[in-house]
């Protein structure tokens, strides 16, 4: 069952062995993202989902991780003191999977073949973060978004939702990664639609106005950069009928990417 759900930024910036000095410049981010860790703990996961727009990309295809043993770290950043060996929950991913086939939604169950899969930065970030405050053993689940339509990302929310909830045994919290607008410093005197993007997505995860953000503006979020946006509707798909409150723990864009965190409200069912 889905015990947790919220959205989350992935500066690595913000994790402090990378960032260094120009962590305080994130800092709303960075306790936004250390309460959403401490709340998520509450929930006491067994599995995390972490929707990620960084995974290896197939235009029209979902990408579910399928590999057992997972590691990641930020030596690509320059902080190569950290790193983090953990296991998938590679059942689910079966699962979701198989119920993506019947349902036509096209995925795929992803195996290099090499011993481990490496996740990406947008999966590390949040969970540098959940690690400090988790004190159990937990899996994590990495999938990726496709270019598919955005009824086929709600849809296929919803067919991870339906999975999940399949496993009253089985506690389970989901993130939706993703950066907002990464053009938040065009010229002023331009139509800035980064901002514009930003703001809209702010106010409308605020309200949980699904059908605003699932029919947001064509051009605004042609223009806006971002990377977040399909991460955020299968989120919404997950929570398709579900009873929840969000709230927005914070917002910024201090180096022209825009920085949200925000946890859904999830009430277990």
């Amino acid at each position: 069952m889905i015990v947790f759900a919220g959205i989350v930024p992935h500066p690595p910036l913000a994790v402090p062995g990378v960032g260094k000095d120009d962590v305080k410049k994130v800092g709303e981010t960075v306790k936004a993202l250390e309460k959403l860790s401490e709340k998520l703990a509450e929930a006491e996961p067994d599995t995390i989902i972490v929707i990620s727009p960084h995974m290896v990309h197939y235009p029209h295809l979902f990408n579910i991780c399928g590999m057992g043993d997972l590691f990641g770290g930020f030596s690509a950043f320059g902080f190569a003191e950290f790193e983090w060996h953990g296991r998938n929950n590679v059942g689910l991913a079966t699962e979701i999977a198989d119920k993506s086939e019947e349902e036509g939604i096209p995925a795929i169950l992803y195996n290099n073949g090499e011993e481990e899969y490496e996740i990406d930065h947008s999966v590390m970030v949040p969970l540098y973060y959940i690690m400090q405050k988790i004190e159990h053993s937990f899996k994590v689940l990495p999938i990726g978004y496709s270019v598919a339509s955005r009824g086929e990302h709600y849809s296929f929310g919803q067919i991870i939702a339906a999975v999940c909830e399949r496993h009253k045994d089985q506690r389970i919290a989901i993130i939706a990664s993703g950066d907002l607008s990464h053009r938040l410093l065009e010229n002023p005197g331009s139509q800035n639609t980064g901002k514009a993007f930003d703001k809209e997505i702010v106010e409308l995860v605020k309200k949980g106005d699904e059908f605003s953000i699932v029919n947001i503006d064509e051009d605004i979020l042609d223009h806006s950069g971002e990377c977040g946006y399909r991460s955020i509707l299968i989120l919404l798909g997950v929570l398709s009928g579900r009873d929840y409150a969000p709230e927005v723990y914070s917002y910024e864009g201090p180096f022209g990417v825009g920085y949200m965190v925000a946890n859904m409200g999830v009430r277990s069912s």
